[in-house]
């Protein structure tokens, strides 16, 4: 009896079609994208490189270094030179116009470490107008809070002495400090320089003369 021969199996695995492989498309290369990830990363190194160099760019600008009451002159030791970036977004004034602020008045009180802009300084001095007049006053402690400097606000009372009839009021709701004589003032005594009305001036000066001035600050009024 012939036994019946089994079909050869193809070695490579099987025949026909189901041994196709689906043909693999090639890839597409896309130049213009490898182009404009090349121009983003050249755009970014070269942003960068500009940054770089530009806080680089300096400029004198002028610093306020001593505190300037509103009204007062600028002194060459109130201000001094500093380098600022050239394009800080601020109206600052040039260190090459410092002759001309020396020339103006604060337009309010600038503390130490302000950058100084145009706003901040005036030609003419509404504080040393017409109307206006400066005393100076002779004080002892307990007239005088510690502390007081050039461009605070102050209060000038009038204390009666124990011999006086009357009760202490105020000859000064709001007068400028203009200067501080630093070197006369010691642990008893202190002279001052304060703005007043003119209209008020002759009282005030009466009662400084007899001691019977005292000085109250008004932090909130700088």
């Amino acid at each position: 009896m012939r036994t019946s021969e089994k079909p050869a199996v193809n070695a490579a695995g099987l025949s026909g079609p189901a041994s196709r492989k689906l043909p693999v498309p090639p890839r597409e290369r896309k130049p213009a994208l490898a182009a404009l990830a090349v121009l983003l990363v050249l755009g970014g190194a070269l942003a960068t490189t500009l940054l770089v160099l530009r806080s680089g760019d300096r400029v004198s600008a002028i610093r306020v270094s001593q505190q300037v009451g509103a009204g007062q002159r600028f002194t060459e030791k109130s201000i001094e030179e500093v380098k600022v970036a050239a394009d800080t977004g601020v109206d600052y004034v040039g260190w090459s116009h410092r002759a001309e602020v020396l020339d103006s008045f604060a337009a309010v009180t600038i503390l130490p470490g302000t950058l100084l802009t145009s706003q901040m300084g005036v030609r003419t001095s509404s504080e040393l107008g017409a109307g206006k007049a400066t005393v100076g006053l002779s004080l002892k402690p307990g007239q005088i809070p510690a502390g007081v400097k050039e461009g605070d606000r102050v209060q000038l009372i009038h204390v009666p002495s124990r011999s006086a009839q009357g009760e202490s009021r105020v000859l000064a709701e709001s007068a400028l400090v203009f200067s501080v004589n630093q070197s006369a003032r010691t642990g008893t005594s202190a002279q001052i320089t304060v703005i007043v009305d003119s209209s008020a001036s002759p009282e005030i000066v009466a009662f400084a003369s007899s001691g019977e001035i005292a000085v109250a600050e008004l932090p909130g009024g700088r």
